[in-house]
């Protein structure tokens, strides 16, 4: 059978720096980070951690050797990303928000665009440059492809006399879009509708918008958990864009749907990360920890049975991530289906483990000398983010299963399976011709 669980040598040793700049490079700064009251400030002190990162190409691993890249495998961006999550959670968003905004310059964009973006960004080793995702806004993104133009994403670009787009309204919560200095990330890749009388499968797009674009505007939403990356309310006032800006025109809803398929599994994985953070010092703890009994904790069954149930997880979910990534290596694209139970299996599946732990270490999980109530609070994040498991993710596994193409075999086979429109919305509202 052609299934090994075996990491590569280059593989243990992506792991192995991964896990020694978690350790000895993040761990510091994202505690520090933290506990700074204002959530600018929390971001900013992460750009030396950054930096370092810069330096060993993880912001750019994923983009192709031929634009300068890693060219990293969707499994070793994962190896990588566990290493740093079980640390902090909220530092490694950075780096997957720059593939969710560079990877549709590569799926979808000209030529120019990427010859312009990508290799601007693989040459960064000093830890300057900065990608955003503007998709989201305060209505949420679960029916972004809604079929009526009244619902759905509202950010308008209208076209100009000369071939210019004029952008109006506002996305809440992008990640990385102000940049360092809230005058913007290097380039902001923003999902915008583009025309005004039809709905989400037909009118939207997405802009480049590059940094100091006059008429944008960053407020920083000041979050309880993964303050180490940072996220803003962005208002567009007229915002005038060139044509050549315009990416993936009418096929937004097939961009955001493929982006959310990549950066699924990467999230699936942060979660199984944090699981793991929050079990290792459990383990350690029932080890030593005696509760004024005569032995350590570990000994009784109660403790014993739930690290069980605990370490079990933990694998399980490891194991869907790698089994995604690698159903995405192998077919680009597709695995929509497969990213959407990645994402809420995992997601859902962490807050149960942070949980379970907690419960071991018992009242101390509060004091917050130790890591407990941090992966508490992180562990709030998973489900709500990244299209969101009672949103977007499950949706689209439903709309997919919904299709006659599926079967339940398709991914254990291995076997390709595209992604239509038909499978999209599916369970929410019909199309305005009642697909």
């Amino acid at each position: 059978m052609p299934i090994d669980f075996d990491l590569t040598p280059e593989q243990h040793k992506l792991k192995d720096v991964a896990r020694e700049f978690a350790l000895e490079v993040l761990r510091p700064a994202a505690e520090y980070a933290d506990r700074l009251p204002d959530a600018q400030d929390a971001f900013r002190a992460m750009r030396p951690v950054y930096a370092e990162a810069a330096a060993l190409g993880y912001p750019a691993m994923f983009l192709p050797r031929d634009y300068g890249g890693g060219g990293a495998s969707n499994v070793d961006f994962l190896l990588a990303i566990e290493e740093l999550c079980a640390v902090d959670p909220g530092f490694p968003t950075v780096l997957l928000v720059n593939g969710l905004a560079l990877l549709p310059l590569l799926w979808f964009g000209s030529d120019d665009q990427r010859d312009t973006w990508l290799p601007r960004a693989a040459a960064d080793t000093t830890g300057d440059f900065l990608a955003g995702w503007v998709v989201s806004e305060r209505g949420g993104t679960a029916n972004f492809d809604h079929p009526s133009p009244q619902a759905g994403i509202q950010l308008v670009a209208d076209r100009r006399p000369g071939g210019d787009y004029v952008l109006n309204g506002e996305k809440h919560w992008p990640c990385n879009a102000g940049g360092w200095d809230l005058q913007g990330a290097d380039v902001n890749v923003c999902v915008v509708r583009t025309d005004r009388a039809k709905g989400g499968k037909e009118a939207l797009s997405a802009v480049v918008v590059e940094r100091g674009t006059p008429g944008v505007s960053y407020e920083v939403i000041d979050k309880m958990a993964h303050r180490t990356c940072q996220n803003v309310t962005m208002t567009f006032r007229n915002v005038r864009v060139p044509e050549d800006a315009l990416l993936a025109r009418g096929d937004g809803d097939l961009l955001v749907n493929r982006n959310f398929t990549w950066s699924a599994p990467i999230a699936s994985i942060a979660a199984v990360a944090v699981a793991r953070g929050a079990y290792e010092f459990a383990l350690k703890w029932a080890r030593t920890y005696t509760g004024a009994g005569s032995g350590p904790i570990i000994n009784h069954q109660a403790v014993g049975n739930l690290l069980t149930e605990v370490a079990a997880k933990i694998e399980a979910g490891r194991y869907l991530c790698w089994k995604a990534a690698h159903y995405l290596d192998r077919h680009p694209g597709e695995g929509h289906a497969l990213g959407g139970m990645n994402k809420t299996f995992c997601g859902d599946l962490m807050q149960s483990v942070v949980f379970d732990c907690m419960r071991i270490v018992g009242v101390n999980a509060l004091d917050r000398k130790f890591p407990m109530e941090k992966a508490y609070r992180e562990s709030m994040v998973f489900p709500l983010y990244d299209a969101g498991n009672l949103a977007m993710q499950r949706r689209r596994s439903w709309g997919v299963m919904a299709d006659p193409s599926f079967t339940p075999d398709v991914f254990a086979d291995g076997r390709p399976l595209a992604f239509t429109r038909a499978m999209e919305g599916y369970g929410t509202v019909s199309d305005v011709d009642g697909r």
